[in-house]
């Protein structure tokens, strides 16, 4: 009895990551220590204090540690406030521009709208002026409309701006869905506002998760607007509060590199707790 055999040659085993060569890790690691030196700059200036940094200049090592520097930056009411009024303009923000933008990108990704791809090139094209030459109509757009320096207008000027571009994203991932799923939902007697609340929110929920941490870094360290629109240090969010306090500290800078790091805080925060949905949001698609 013959024996057929194969002549075919094996396939290369695939490479995984797991099995990827030591000197990519040997190549990143001067990359990571050149990314990470400006935060140990900033770290360890904050846990020096303030004669340690007078005596012997910032660029030193620090001699010994201390959490004055903290502690003058909690002290300072100013810092409470700017975070409390940035978590307000974010939170606002975020959730307007992403309700706003999941619905327009519905909207023009699943009904026959006319000069629709017209329109999203128009929200594209206003991502793409630059913010400097708008300052000037902004702000007396604000005073005119009689919200000016106000935290509802910093919110309605995040979600104008940041808007268009969230469409984009969003009609973009709409687009990929299934169609069987819409006509699944239609069978089922699903309406348009049904099958949006109930079917593609849930399918979007990693590329909205994505957005919602770009949105809060974003919007969250925003300098340029908050000094366009407000002019009262109560209204400031920490990013503005920042300079005045180096206005005030202005040789502590212990205090100054404190109060960066705790403003830091809240978008790390954000994007560890959606970093899974954000690297997947990231990837829609890849595979396709």
């Amino acid at each position: 009895m013959a024996v057929v055999t194969s002549t075919q040659a094996p396939r290369p085993a695939r490479r995984t990551p797991d099995s990827r060569s030591p000197w990519f890790h040997v190549v990143m690691i001067p990359f990571t220590i050149l990314w990470l030196a400006p935060i140990i700059f900033v770290l360890l200036i904050a846990l020096r204090n303030f004669d340690d940094i007078a005596a012997r200049g910032l660029g030193a090592l620090p001699g010994s540690l201390s959490l004055d520097g903290f502690a003058g930056a909690l002290a300072d009411g100013r810092v409470a406030r700017a975070l409390a009024n940035s978590a307000i303009v974010t939170v606002f923000a975020v959730a307007a521009s992403l309700a706003l933008a999941s619905a327009a990108a519905y909207a023009l990704s699943r009904f026959r709208i006319p000069l629709r791809r017209t329109l999203l090139l128009i929200m594209l094209a206003g991502n793409l002026l630059p913010p400097q030459i708008l300052l000037i109509p902004v702000s007396r757009i604000a005073q005119d409309l009689g919200i000016y320096d106000t935290l509802f207008a910093l919110v309605i000027v995040q979600v104008g701006f940041g808007l268009g571009f969230y469409t984009f994203v969003l009609h973009g991932f709409m687009r990929a869905l299934p169609t069987e799923v819409f006509e699944a939902a239609l069978l089922d007697g699903a309406g348009s506002g049904r099958t949006f609340w109930s079917i593609v929110l849930p399918l979007c929920r990693p590329a909205l998760a994505a957005l919602a941490a770009l949105a809060t870094t974003w919007i969250f360290n925003d300098l340029i607007w908050a000094m366009t629109v407000l002019r009262t240090e109560a209204q400031f969010p920490i990013t503005a509060a920042l300079l005045n306090l180096q206005g005030g500290f202005s040789n502590s800078w212990n205090v100054v590199a404190a109060g960066s790091l705790v403003a830091a805080v809240p978008t790390a925060i954000v994007f560890f707790v959606f970093q899974k949905q954000f690297v997947s949001g990231l990837l829609v698609g890849s595979n396709k």
